[in-house]
């Protein structure tokens, strides 16, 4: 049975975003969509971190190539949270900024008739796990949509991976693996200096407090648990409570000078809240962690670096292997392929009658992927994908919200979707838990 929602078929949606403290609430708007009124209701104090959403907004619409059209009425003050809820003009609120009340708002906006799209992470302890069941609850209960931003989802290459993943006669069946040698790995790294719609990222200083943002195993590891369970089992519900196995799990922080914090907050100090994780004026950020786990019996592996900046020409990386009885997918962007990702198919065994099955076999993916090459190298093959499926990171905002709105428009979602967001995040914070009794420093 899929999960009903909100159908608002009659008029134009109307947006409103909640205290827009990280650069993903703005691109969601870097792009227009039918059926959605162009003027966007902004809740929030009044801080630095809302003139920055506020000045990427007007980029957007006063840029050259197909600028965008937005409307945008402001509302600043200590209660702006609470006056969201008493204008009541919002069918879908935009959460994107300072993780520390984000589920609480969550679980009032669900309560209060609204639906959410939120960045993740959605919850970033145990304690608000729980809360965050409630929210669900509640949304299903009222019809309402509760949905996290999951980019990762339309990267190329990972979508080319779950593909061959799913053709027996190339990849054969996804191992078991062991808690040595995971079925499936995924390893991000990511710098905190960057460069986004073509300047310095400006990060809020809130960002380096894993009190507000939380560590990095509950952060941007949402999206490589996510991509699991995506991969491995789509279309199926996984249950948190049988199907996942943390069994281990470590963290460590990244440490920062603060001329290097400044350079990246633009303030001149280490704010108080910090003054916990310094130690002889260096700034610990608890950003990086891994964690191994059973997902259905299948031993995977995620793992999240932050370092502080990127060598130059490069940028934030990814690795990501499935193996195979037949053969092991593989994501690799290194200096070999230019820091871009790049797929490529390792057999296992290269006996002639695999050799002279698997071109056949990839005309499927070509038939769906126009222009997709597959190119011979000595360890197997090489996916060559065409610069039009990479569209960047940026505009997979657009095609997540896109989704949504069809969820939203049509009144149903998959019956996979909540179960798994549920199993994501008790993946994670489950694995903090771990992580922190293991390494209690800075707990």
């Amino acid at each position: 049975m899929a999960f009903s929602v909100c159908s608002n078929t009659e008029s134009e949606i109307r947006l409103a975003t909640l205290d827009p403290g990280h650069f993903h609430a703005a691109l969601v708007q870097k792009s227009m969509y039918e059926g959605v009124a162009n003027t966007v209701h902004v809740y929030a104090p009044d801080t630095p971190d809302l003139d920055l959403h506020l000045s990427r907004i007007e980029s957007y619409n006063s840029r050259e190539e197909n600028p965008t059209n937005w409307n945008t009425e402001v509302y600043k003050g200590p209660d702006f949270f609470g006056k969201l809820i008493e204008d009541n003009q919002s069918d879908l609120v935009v959460l994107a900024g300072n993780n520390r009340l984000k589920t609480e708002y969550i679980e009032q906006l669900i309560s209060s008739g609204m639906n959410v799209l939120a960045d993740k992470p959605m919850v970033i302890n145990s304690e608000d796990f729980e809360l965050l069941k409630q929210a669900f609850h509640k949304a299903d209960e009222n019809n309402l949509l509760l949905y996290d931003i999951m980019t990762e989802r339309y990267e190329i290459t990972t979508i080319l991976q779950k593909e061959l993943a799913w053709m027996p006669e190339i990849f054969g069946e996804l191992e078991k693996g062991s808690e040595e040698n995971p079925a499936i790995t995924k390893e991000s790294v990511h710098h905190f200096y960057k460069y986004v719609s073509g300047s310095v990222l400006i990060r809020p200083a809130w960002f380096f407090d894993v009190e507000q943002e939380g560590e990095g195993i509950v952060d941007v590891t949402t999206h490589l648990v996510d991509l699991v369970q995506w991969e491995c089992f789509p279309g199926q519900i996984i249950d948190y409570e049988s199907d996942i196995e943390v069994y281990h799990a470590r963290r460590w922080p990244t440490k920062m000078t603060l001329e290097e914090f400044s350079a990246v907050t633009k303030q001149n100090e280490f704010p108080e809240y910090l003054y916990k994780d310094i130690e002889d004026n260096i700034l610990n950020v608890y950003s990086n962690g891994e964690m191994n786990y059973k997902i259905k019996g299948v031993h995977a592996k995620v793992s999240v670096t932050w370092a502080y900046k990127a060598p130059e020409g490069t940028g934030d990386t990814h690795f990501s292997i499935m193996r195979g009885t037949k053969a092991n997918l593989v994501i690799r962007q290194g200096e070999e392929e230019n820091f871009t990702p790049v797929l490529y198919i390792e057999p296992i065994n290269t006996n002639t009658d695999y050799l002279g099955r698997i071109e056949s076999s990839f005309k499927r993916i070509q038939n769906k992927y126009q222009g997709v090459e597959l190119e011979e190298i000595s360890k197997g093959w090489k996916v060559i994908v065409p610069n039009e499926y990479r569209i960047g990171h940026e505009a997979h905002f657009a095609q997540v919200t896109e989704k949504y709105l069809r969820f939203l428009k049509s009144g149903k979602i998959p019956d996979w979707e909540v179960p798994n967001m549920l199993a994501k995040y008790y993946t994670t914070t489950k694995a903090l838990e771990l992580a922190r009794n293991s390494n209690p420093s800075n707990n």
